[in-house]
């Protein structure tokens, strides 16, 4: 069947290591705990999308190593399809993951095979594209441009956090960034919900009809046609915060391809971010959709001001 949602994205192992808390700089400390996870933005996203209920197809490129087979079988197994997943003479990428006491997570990310991604334009179809920044730009608005010619919305999650062409702003119809990407792309501070609010509307100005900020504890700031409001994030205690953003995404977008309305979509997305950070790991800690019935749910948005 002809997928609903396509991820054109990275695909890394993760080395992740447990600590009580980081070192400074020339100090070693002993870890808590270490082990590998499959991850990647993209491939999470993808992950969190199928186990929310679409249906969803992997563009991505990983390396002819024992990493590579696992990522592949990884998103194999939950249902998602990797036809379009190839691996080159590269190592597959890895992320090396530092995790503290508090669940705050330190990241290094060496791309590998991800370097090497090409974009597909005939061989992909779908309602929505998902798109991050692991993988080449340009790449990624060959994708945008084709998928968008064909109808679909293209969601995109600046992340890290990179300086997009502006091509690629006027095919975005749906951009979701943390308070620090939000912060680089407006160039100015986002430290609260006003603050997103201003940077969320600002940059609808560049092409997006939607512009979206997660700001963990704070919650999430929507700006869109109908104007800016602030959905509160739920109160519980975070053990690692690895794969809590791809989570929200993939949540969302399943909620939007389902027909929910883009407030119902947020609300779904907060609920199985809440879960996420709950547990350790990225793609071994994101929820399957029958899981949310068992998570508070989040109170109605309030209005804010849009500058």
């Amino acid at each position: 069947m002809t997928p609903e949602i396509v991820v054109f994205g990275s695909m890394n192992m993760d080395l992740v290591v447990r600590v009580a808390r980081a070192p400074r700089g020339g100090e070693t400390l002993h870890g808590l705990s270490f082990f590998t996870n499959p991850g990647g933005k993209g491939a999470n996203q993808a992950v969190a999308c199928a186990r929310q209920g679409a249906r969803v197809a992997m563009v991505g490129c990983v390396g002819e190593d024992d990493f590579g087979k696992t990522l592949r079988n990884a998103l194999a197994a939950d249902g998602i399809d990797v036809a379009h997943v190839r691996a080159a003479e590269a190592s597959t990428g890895v992320a090396v993951v530092m995790v503290d006491a508090e669940g705050e997570n330190r990241i290094t990310i060496v791309p590998g095979a991800n370097d090497l991604l090409k974009a597909e334009p005939e061989a992909i179809e779908g309602q929505f594209l998902l798109l991050q920044c692991e993988v080449p730009m340009t790449e990624m608005v060959l994708a945008a441009r084709a998928m968008r010619a064909k109808g679909a919305t293209v969601v995109m999650n600046p992340a890290p956090v990179c300086r997009l062409p502006d091509e690629l702003w006027s095919l975005i119809d749906i951009l979701v960034m943390n308070e620090i990407e939000a912060a680089e792309l407006a160039g100015r501070p986002v430290a609260d919900p006003a603050g997103a609010a201003a940077a969320a509307y600002s940059l609808r100005r560049r092409g997006p009809s939607t512009a979206i900020v997660t700001l963990g504890s704070q919650g999430v700031v929507v700006a869109d046609e109908a104007g800016c409001r602030h959905f509160p994030a739920l109160a519980v205690r975070v053990v690692d915060t690895t794969a809590a953003g791809d989570t929200f995404i993939g949540a969302l977008c399943a909620a939007r391809v389902a027909g929910h309305s883009m407030d119902a979509a947020v609300m779904r997305g907060i609920q199985a971010a809440t879960l996420c950070v709950t547990r350790v790991g990225a793609q071994a800690s994101i929820p399957r959709l029958q899981e949310l019935e068992d998570v508070q749910q989040v109170a109605s948005p309030s209005a804010l001001a849009c500058p």
